[in-house]
């Protein structure tokens, strides 16, 4: 059973039903009228003006007497469309208003939903915008919803949360209104849930389970972006965003659904519906069936792809359970996977209007058996509308010259010097001898097999020279974690192994380290090689996906290159890479220095990869 939140004690809630807008609308009008004299019972919602907490449902005598309210899609939403009689003010920036309240009730007939909308006092958000430049104001305005399962600062577990913080933010310089709708997970930190502003709630049907759901919105803005979390502590109660197939396929069935019925209610209709991942896959699908007559049902769709292992397979009964998608939908061409399972993801990229991965090469690699999960023949089918764009890295959180993790800042001028004093300082931090001459070699990652860490075993021995040093910070499966904790103790002073989570840290490890390795079995785009080349770090990486796009290997003849590469997945070749990059540090440093500023030269920001997905936009919607 859903739980619902208690309403505030003690207040006195205040409704009213008003006529339509204005006497212009009486087309409008017409069409409420009808209702009222078949005497259908109308249902009036109240919002306290102060409390973020929902108001609770009533009991159950009153809910009996009352139409309930069904925001849900198919061909309920479209009739609501046609005879809402409000049009609602839509929230900009982070100003803040005077408190105004204002109802709309609506009365139809029972084939048909009732909406009532409520305009909630704004208040002032957490983060005040600072003022927005943009830097292309003649450009045509788009508005975009992202729609994803994580966002920093409120939830991160990989490059998702980064890239659902970082473009956004940059979209909105480029002359984009932009929405982040999000779960409400109980995980998000207390000092943002305090600061979210209530916005409305409705009830929402869910497939064939025969009960309507709670769904709440509350809302917070920052920098000129709005985020909307979907609240409902059935789903969204755990304290991580990820438990188990289980329980993560009926909250991201329900949450995709929410989502769009979310932005029918506030009636805020963008032009682009821009989707991340397994978990925000049945966005499009859903869109294209259920909610193709409602008003949202006119945006165009993205996909973006930010891992393809990661895919959200299950049997098809429950996913039809949970989704009520009528039966074509579960086909060979769209979810249907082998003879007996549903794959979200292959849905929406069959449903999708176009398709994002997050580099070029990884957009290519991901239609061959190599690297397709078995995706592969679909993704081929559907590759006139499959491109990549590379990620960027937001440069207000990664700025060596005003990194508050650092004990020396620095830029381009003064890298040289002042990364021998932040190498320093690691070495002290970490236990390792204390030696600016000795080559530092960090590793930042996830600990799983994707992320190449069976070829670093099989080359640490040939590595730990005496000269070099190996700085190791991540969490993951329990074998890496052991192997790391072992090379710890053999190497005493040497390599340290931070089995932790800890982003100071890691941004510590950038400045202080010389090189950075990235051996990744694949990797969609990455981005702590973009990190590292800001912070003057090279990165040392095999050439596959993202890294093959961002990392031009050195050529010791003519002086180009920012990194030292290699191709085919082998352990010699990554300690092949590793010593010709310990060559040009220990014997020509002049050309390592050289590559060191050419890298920090490099533009690496959000700035072009928003470019792209703005005229991927433009292109969607060229009205």
């Amino acid at each position: 059973m859903a739980r619902k939140t208690a309403a505030p004690k003690n207040k006195q809630l205040e409704t009213k039903e008003v006529a339509p807008l204005d006497a212009t609308k009486a087309d409008v009008a017409e069409k409420v009228a009808p209702a009222r004299k078949k005497n259908v019972p109308v249902v009036e919602k109240s919002v306290p003006s102060k409390k973020n907490t929902p108001v609770k449902e009533k009991n159950a005598k009153k809910t009996a007497q009352n139409v309930k309210k069904d925001v849900a899609s198919g061909p309920k939403s479209a009739s609501v469309a046609k005879k809402e009689t409000q049009t609602k003010k839509k929230a900009s920036g982070a100003k803040s208003a005077h408190a105004t309240k204002e109802k709309v009730t609506v009365s139809i007939d029972k084939e048909n939903a009732i909406v009532e909308k409520d305009t909630l006092p704004e208040q002032k958000p957490d983060c005040m915008p600072q003022p927005m430049t943009y830097q292309e104001p003649n450009l045509p305005r788009r508005s975009v919803a992202f729609i994803g399962s994580e966002c920093y600062p409120f939830v991160k577990t990989g490059g998702l949360g980064d890239v659902m913080y970082a473009l956004p933010r940059e979209l909105v310089k480029q002359n984009c209104d932009v929405r982040v709708i999000l779960p409400r997970y109980a995980c998000i930190p207390q000092k943002y849930q305090d600061k979210m502003v209530y916005r409305g709630e409705f009830y929402m049907d869910l497939g064939r389970t025969g009960r309507n759901y709670y769904v709440g919105i509350m809302e917070y803005i920052c920098d000129g972006v709005i985020y909307d979390f979907i609240d409902n502590q059935e789903f969204f109660s755990g304290g991580n965003p990820y438990i188990s197939l289980v329980d993560d396929i009926p909250k991201y069935c329900f949450f995709s659904k929410a989502a769009l019925a979310a932005l029918n209610f506030m009636n805020w209709i963008p032009d682009i519906l821009h989707c991340h991942d397994w978990q925000a896959a049945l966005v499009p699908v859903y869109l294209r069936t259920l909610f193709r007559n409602s008003p949202v049902g006119r945006a165009r769709t993205i996909l973006t792809i930010h891992n393809l292992r990661f895919q959200g397979i299950y049997n098809i009964p429950t996913i039809q359970y949970w989704t009520g998608l009528p039966d074509e939908v579960f086909d060979m061409g769209a979810l249907k996977q082998g003879y007996e399972d549903a794959n979200m993801l292959k849905g929406g990229l069959a449903y999708a209007d176009r398709i994002t991965t997050v580099s070029d090469t990884y957009a290519q690699e991901i239609q061959t058996s190599e690297y397709g999960e078995a995706l592969e023949e679909h993704l081929r089918y559907h590759s006139y509308k499959l491109r990549g764009i590379v990620n960027g890295i937001d440069y207000e959180m990664w700025n060596p010259n005003v990194d508050p993790a650092l004990v020396v800042h620095y830029d381009r001028n003064t890298v040289l010097k002042c990364k021998k004093e932040n190498k320093l300082a690691l070495q002290s931090e970490l236990g390792l001898v204390q030696d600016e001459g000795k080559l530092v070699i960090g590793l930042i990652s996830r600990l799983t097999n994707q992320k190449g860490l069976d070829l670093v075993n099989a080359i640490i021995p040939q590595v730990m020279d005496g000269n070099t040093q190996v700085v190791v910070l991540g969490t993951g499966d329990q074998q890496y974690e052991d192997m790391f904790r072992y090379y710890e103790s053999a190497y005493r002073g040497m390599f340290s192994a931070c089995i932790q989570y800890d982003e100071s840290r890691a941004h510590r490890i950038y400045a202080g380290a010389d090189a950075l390795l990235v051996p990744s079995r694949f990797e969609p785009c990455g981005l702590t090689q973009l990190n590292a080349m800001h912070y003057g770090t090279l990165p040392i990486v095999r050439e596959t996906g993202g890294l093959k796009d961002t990392v031009e290997p050195y050529n010791k003849y003519t002086g180009s290159g920012n990194g030292f590469t290699f191709d085919r997945y082998e352990a010699g070749l990554l300690l092949d890479a590793v010593n010709r990059a310990k060559t040009v540090y220990f014997t020509t440093r002049s050309n390592w220095d050289a590559i060191v500023e050419r890298d920090m030269e490099k533009d690496v920001s959000w700035e072009n990869s928003a470019k792209q997905y703005k005229n991927l936009y433009l292109e969607l919607t060229p009205w």
